[in-house]
């Protein structure tokens, strides 16, 4: 067995380790969304439920100049209003890019899927488990604002 072939190998077993960890990391992300997805559904039926009030939803500019009407009603789930609920139950990050179309036909943001834990990674070191976001969401009731 030559150096060359040691190398192959090697390089094999390195691809086929990369695969193996790439694979799991996605099943992994697969099941924490799919968990923070029932999260985000009992939350909108309990919020049902409970009478909460619901409200037209606005995005913001990723700049944070401008805020744009959507067509979505739900609950926002952060003080900032950079989050929300629909009453079908899906999840949304309410920002979206600046435009003259967005403030003439309002924004269209897409249901995002929920992480388990927001804001994890941002740059102000604050997250918060979904969970509990949630939670504290519904027992502000209608006095959040």
């Amino acid at each position: 067995m030559g150096v060359a072939e040691d190398g192959l190998q090697w390089r094999e077993h390195q691809r086929r380790a990369v695969w193996a960890h790439a694979r799991a990391d996605a099943a992994q992300r697969a099941a924490e969304q799919a968990e923070a997805a029932g999260l985000v559904a009992r939350f909108a039926a309990e919020a049902t439920r409970l009478g909460l009030r619901t409200d037209r939803i606005t995005a913001v500019s990723y700049d944070g100049r401008a805020r744009y009407r959507t067509r979505l009603v739900g609950w926002y789930v952060d003080r900032a209003r950079s989050r929300a609920v629909d009453v079908r139950g899906r999840f949304y990050l309410l920002t979206v890019p600046a435009g003259l179309r967005p403030r003439l036909f309002g924004a269209h943001p897409e249901p995002s899927p929920p992480p388990l834990v927001v804001g994890r990674g941002g740059r102000d070191g604050e997250s918060w488990p979904l969970a509990a976001l949630l939670s504290r969401r519904l027992a502000a009731g209608d006095g959040w604002d």
